[in-house]
């Protein structure tokens, strides 16, 4: 590729995009290239809606033409060796020149730097048509070998040679007139070959140059080459430097962290390719992208600056320390801790790690800064700062040279500092996690034990410096058991001190983050210490979390559904904010008037001033907290419902808005959206009301939430607030409270298949209630009712109450179910038109499904068609993806219906996909026999087998019977049908289907 593209021993691909794609895949030899990144580099950032098809297409043609072309997950690679790539040859003989001339083997060097400059057969990718690639790839190549050319020609120079290159040094100056290190080379060899007044001539040519080109002066290199030309000074030998090496050990048993090191490695292997300052180490190199420095007005680029951050205790000082091990650059590696020290006295530290006598530092800082900037304006360094506080401790110590690389460590991602690329480290995986505590107490024990270390990886959330502690303990006691030392940690309130061996703490780490906050923030620290949440949006508290995300005490998260900044904190981080709440002599106090929580109250004092301060327990400091906002959190939940069920049946709420207010779809689906995004903040805040006493706002906000976990089958949700629900409700007596749970249960049991258990939750109910609310209960006991007469009795007797109530949301529900019980086209019709009345679309969705299937089975399949059409769209328009994926079954089952297989085949699939991405098992497995079933229609066996076999994977972990009986049902179906022996197909976890007398 240094050159036209060209195979050995092949033929090169004829169109243009796979000339690209094979190129994409050779200068990552031997490496996956991701499919987005391919798509990216074949279509120069812009690919079309079809790309990923269309890739594959291309993937398949250009294996007919070159070998070693595999799928990987997430992309493809080629199986070549970097060596056998000219690219990546010409990239390592450049490495070993280098190092050949380090060590003073001139002639090998210069030998080395011939042989790498050989392989060039025109400019790099000469025939690719990407300019991304040409970005990435080209440019750096083409750099480097320029910087190439100049270091063997130094070395020849330093051979004696100097009468052989001049010929070579003009054609260069020719091709680039403003690349001063050529013109030198240029004087110097002309000097050599005893023609001084040329030498002296191409001096004043190339500064006639740079002064009509750019109107600069020639710089210090070109005007020292001058000054030997003038003086007949021969041009100086190549120096060898000593490097410096100020890093820690690496740690022995350091763990994973791949990605990160490889994001590292990158950057420095792009800098020092472009530069030619040095050669990187052996480290992995990753295809992601990478900081790489950016090129300053004279072409050279500039020092490029890394920044990890993360958390106090997730390893970024042991990832800093391991990664610059694994890079060489020619003039060494320098560190410094910084924690809280000035700028000057880090400055005088490294000015004397750079050769600076001890009475040469100057006392003032800027002079100390500008004697740096000078040492290291020609050195190409490594440079670890470890533990930044800020940008502005950091500026004055950025080394200047164009080959330096500096990695620093912050809780903080430093984002004012100028040109830096971030990377935010989090804590370990699980695997890796597993493997840093085997590493420090003992692979045998942790082998011997592996539930137990799972156990304490889940309890440490993965932080390196908790893991390490407790692998710390585990070496010092080899009588304890993994077991036992996860018994110890389980207790939250015992968690931190367990955390702590010799000069390691998890406390003291959490702590020094949080001494350097001000005082509101460590307020709002202690505040969020309340909540078990493990994210939350700044409106929780009603303030800005980023101070404390700057801190590492937090994490962003990014934008959630809703548009919100979420930030998501580690569990031991949770540990020390609600420790912190529990220590305060005082909080503030919040009214609590009538069991409703009271609303959030004004910002107070640190001092203990304000209404209704007092000393306090830890658990009555959290429940204070949680009182000042759940008057928020309520209020915010119940508009969100309000907008997924326009009444709120049994909370006395009345249909106060317009069928036009209602029908706002923005709204609808941005409360949607938001409770969406908070649905996890939201349980965990159910479970801390019931917790500290405040029993009304924890029933009431299990209750708010019922809708949201419907449309989103969040069934495990549901269960969890509901039992915690229905046990604040008793608390407190709230006769109601518990019977709107015990409704919400039955729904529940209802779309999980489990009739009795719904009319059991119902029949409990019964009593608690009456009137309205009795009626409603009622209805949805006439929806399991097992006999058709006794639930049109009962259906007809709540329209009735409902009728002379007023009451017409009650109306609608009664009549689409006395419309599905009777199956009466006409009922129906009358809930369709009652729910339009309300500006209730989703019922409105309810009742078109019940008719589609209605006209389906009465075989009128364009009246089922066109309501299952209607629904789809009122769907799409909420964005209830679930509810979407239900029509487009009903599509599929009427496409069956019909004969249209192939059209049914696509309604299922989609279906399946949406089912499967929201985690509804009885949804996809449903949807899988819809696709089996038309797969059949198709003769597509196979694929109807694979279909069944997934869904019977999805019935068992259900443990639903009805819907394995129907699998098997289809699957003996076709194994009439032939295809593949039955036992070759297995589900997702490997199991078997086993059908008949298989």
């Amino acid at each position: 590729m240094l050159g036209p593209l060209q195979v050995e021993g092949g033929r090169v691909p004829g169109p243009a995009k796979h000339r690209a794609l094979l190129a994409a895949l050779l200068l990552s030899a031997g490496r996956v290239v991701p499919i987005e990144r391919l798509m990216a580099l074949v279509w120069d950032d812009r690919p079309p809606a079809s790309a990923e098809p269309v890739l594959r297409v291309y993937v398949s043609a250009l294996r007919k033409v070159v070998g070693g072309i595999t799928t990987a997950p997430g992309g493809y690679l080629i199986d070549v060796r970097p060596g056998d790539v000219d690219c990546h040859r010409f990239e390592r003989l450049v490495g070993q020149a280098r190092t050949a001339r380090e060590a003073g083997r001139v002639a090998e060097a210069a030998a080395g730097f011939k042989a790498a400059l050989g392989l060039w057969r025109g400019a790099a990718l000469a025939d690719v048509d990407s300019s991304a690639l040409r970005r990435l790839h080209g440019v750096p190549l083409e750099e480097l070998r320029l910087t190439a050319l100049e270091e063997r020609v130094a070395l020849d120079l330093s051979l004696g040679r100097g009468g052989e290159v001049v010929g070579e040094l003009r054609g260069l100056v020719a091709a680039f007139p403003l690349r001063e290190r050529a013109w030198a080379r240029l004087l110097d060899a002309l000097c050599q070959a005893g023609r001084r007044s040329e030498a002296l001539e191409a001096y004043q040519e190339a500064r006639q140059t740079l002064v009509d080109e750019l109107g600069l002066e020639p710089g210090a290199e070109l005007r020292e080459a001058h000054r030997r030309a003038l003086s007949s000074e021969p041009a100086p030998a190549p120096s060898r430097r000593m490097p410096i090496n100020e890093t820690p050990p690496d740690i022995s048993d350091f763990t994973g962290r791949a990605h990160v090191l490889s994001w590292i490695t990158t950057a420095a292997q792009r800098q020092t390719r472009a530069s030619g300052s040095g050669a990187v180490g052996s480290g992995a190199v990753g295809s992601g992208a990478g900081g790489s420095g950016g090129s300053g007005v004279d072409g050279r680029l500039a020092p490029v600056v890394l920044v990890i951050h993360g958390p106090p205790g997730c390893g970024k000082s042991a990832v800093a320390v391991r990664a610059a091990t694994r890079l060489d650059l020619p003039d060494g590696r320098l560190y410094a801790s910084l924690d809280a020290r000035p700028p000057g006295a880090v400055l005088e530290d490294l000015l004397r790690s750079l050769g600076c006598p001890d009475g040469a530092v100057p006392a003032a800082l800027d002079e100390r800064v500008r004697m740096y900037r000078s040492l290291t304006a020609t050195r190409a360094l490594l440079l670890v700062l470890d533990d930044a506080a800020d940008e502005a401790q950091v500026r004055p110590l950025l080394p200047t040279g164009p080959g330096s690389l500096t990695l620093v460590t912050s809780r903080s991602p430093l984002a004012g500092l100028e040109a830096a690329r971030a990377y935010e480290l989090g804590v370990l995986d699980p695997d890796e996690a597993v493997a840093m505590l085997a590493g420090v107490a003992g692979r045998d024990r942790v082998a011997a034990e592996p539930e137990a270390a799972r156990r304490i990886v889940r309890l440490c959330d993965g932080l390196p410096l908790a893991l390490r502690i407790a692998g710390s303990r585990l070496a010092r006691k080899p009588g304890w058991t993994l077991e036992h030392l996860a018994g110890r940690l389980g207790d939250e309130r015992r968690r931190l001190d367990e955390l702590s061996a010799g000069d390691l703490a998890v406390r003291s780490s959490l702590a020094l983050g949080y001494r350097g906050l001000a005082d509101p923030q460590r307020r709002l620290l202690r505040s969020l210490g309340a909540l078990s949440a493990p994210d939350f949006a700044p409106w929780v508290l009603g303030a800005d979390l980023e101070p404390l995300a700057e801190a590492g005490l937090l994490q962003s998260r990014g934008l959630d559904e809703a548009g919100q900044e979420r930030y998501g904190w580690h569990d031991l981080t949770r540990l020390y904010a609600a420790e912190r709440l529990a220590e305060e002599r005082s909080v503030p106090v919040a009214a609590d008037s009538g069991g409703e929580p009271a609303g959030r109250s004004g910002a107070e004092g640190e001092d203990g001033a304000g209404r209704g301060r007092g000393p306090v327990s830890g658990r009555e400091a959290r429940a204070r907290v949680l009182a000042e906002i759940a008057g928020e959190v309520l209020d915010r939940t119940r508009r969100a419902r309000t907008a997924l069920l326009p009444a709120e049946p049994g909370s006395g709420q009345t249909v106060a808005r317009t069928a036009e207010e209602i029908m706002e779809t923005g709204r609808l689906r941005t409360e949607a959206r938001w409770l969406g995004a908070e649905r996890r903040f939201l349980v965990a805040t159910v479970g801390d009301f019931h917790d500290v006493g405040l029993h009304e706002a924890a029933w009431r906000l299990a209750f708010y939430l019922t809708p949201l976990f419907e449309l989103g089958a969040h069934h495990d949700d549901w269960h969890a607030t509901t039992a915690t629900g229905l046990d604040a409700a008793r608390a407190v007596g709230h006769r109601q409270g518990e019977a709107l749970l015990l409704r919400g249960l039955a729904d529940l049991h209802r779309a999980e298949g489990r009739p009795q258990s719904a009319a059991a939750a119902l029949r409990a109910a019964q009593p608690l209630v009456e009137g309205l609310e009795l009626a409603r209960i009622t209805l949805r006991l006439g929806l399991v009712e097992q006999r058709p007469e006794a639930a049109e009795r009962a259906l007809a007797g709540c329209l009735r109450v409902f009728e002379e109530a007023g009451d017409r949301r009650g109306r609608a529900d009664a009549l689409r179910a006395l419309g599905a019980v009777r199956r009466d086209l006409a009922v129906l019709e009358s809930a369709l038109a009652a729910y339009r009345e309300l500006g209730d679309p989703r019922g409105e969705a309810e009742s078109l499904r019940d008719l589609a299937g209605l006209h389906l089975d009465a075989r009128r399949h364009a009246e089922a068609r066109e309501c299952a059409e209607r629904r789809l769209r009122v769907n799409r328009r909420l964005g209830d993806r679930l509810p979407e994926a239900a029509s487009l079954l009903l599509l599929a089952r009427i496409a069956t219906s019909e004969g249209v297989p192939g059209a049914a085949e696509a309604y299922a699939r989609e279906a399946v996909a949406t089912f499967e991405r929201h985690g509804d098992r009885r949804g996809a497995g449903r949807a899988l026999l819809v696709l089996a079933r038309a797969r059949l229609e198709l003769d597509e066996t196979d694929g109807a087998v694979e279909a069944i076999t997934r869904a019977m994977g999805e019935f068992d972990v259900l443990s639903d019977t009805q819907g394995r009986a129907e699998a098997e049902s289809l699957a003996r179906e076709a194994r009439g049908r032939g295809g593949r022996p039955w036992r070759d197909y297995a589900d997702s976890e490997g199991r078997r289907p086993s059908v008949g007398h298989e």
